[in-house]
């Protein structure tokens, strides 16, 4: 089965991380998709950061796909009244899946939508076209992919699937990542890899790299190695796993 790799929470915050991680890519072949938030955290606002912008470019000039990936990449951010009902789901997402930065399962529709429109207004201005879309940490409530689709988005996934909106058409797909919030975390998302790559027997895999792996030597040589072992495999375009 084939593998997609992708580079997660692409901003001006991690640039130097983030050019490590294409530098390991680039030694077996890959070009990750880029997941591009607008505004990372409220403090990196993309749009002023124009030679960031320009790297973007020709990044995707060059045959890398841009998802959008939330707005900010936390919740509670921006207007409290479109910050959805606390719920069990909502606080699994941040507390468990997350560390706060599942903004998409922490929003009204109408806050959803705004964002959207947001975000992708920034990419635009940017000079990008946008792929597809993510929400931060996999998670948002099922209600938002008709809202990918009436946008024309035919690629989005979650920690269990990859979906096409527009096309109406899912499938189950293995995502390899790693944490490294606390030790323990860092340590089973190692040994979690290691054991989950072998589903791609059964069905496509997703590599998801994060900037902040680049910071820990442990989690720099894991990339390395998952990369190595999908050599060979690298799809360039995320619908191919379909």
């Amino acid at each position: 089965m084939g593998v997609h790799v992708s580079l997660h929470d692409v901003s001006p915050a991690w640039a130097s991380e983030i050019d490590l991680a294409l530098e390991y890519c680039q030694a077996i072949g890959a070009k990750p998709a880029l997941l591009v938030v607008p505004n990372f955290h409220g403090k990196w606002p993309l749009l002023e950061h124009p030679e960031f912008c320009s790297r973007l470019r020709d990044l995707q000039a060059s045959g890398h796909e841009i998802f959008l990936h939330g707005f900010y990449h936390a919740a509670g951010m921006g207007d409290a009244r479109g910050t959805a009902a606390p719920g069990l789901s909502r606080w699994f997402a941040q507390r468990v899946v997350s560390k706060g930065e599942a903004e998409f399962s922490d929003v009204t529709r109408d806050e959803a939508m705004h964002r959207l429109d947001e975000g992708e207004r920034v990419l635009r201005e940017a000079g990008l076209t946008i792929d597809g879309f993510i929400a931060p940490a996999w998670s948002m409530p099922a209600w938002v992919r008709p809202l990918l689709a009436e946008r024309g988005y035919a690629f989005s996934e979650d920690h269990l699937k990859i979906y096409d909106p527009k096309g109406r058409r899912s499938r189950s797909s293995v995502v390899l990542n790693y944490a490294s919030r606390t030790p323990m975390r860092l340590l089973s998302s190692v040994a979690y890899c290691r054991f989950a790559k072998h589903a791609r027997a059964l069905m496509p895999a997703r590599v998801a790299i994060h900037p902040a792996d680049m910071r820990y030597a442990l989690l720099r040589h894991e990339v390395r190695e998952l990369l190595s072992w999908a050599e060979g495999n690298v799809v360039s375009r995320a619908a191919e796993l379909f």
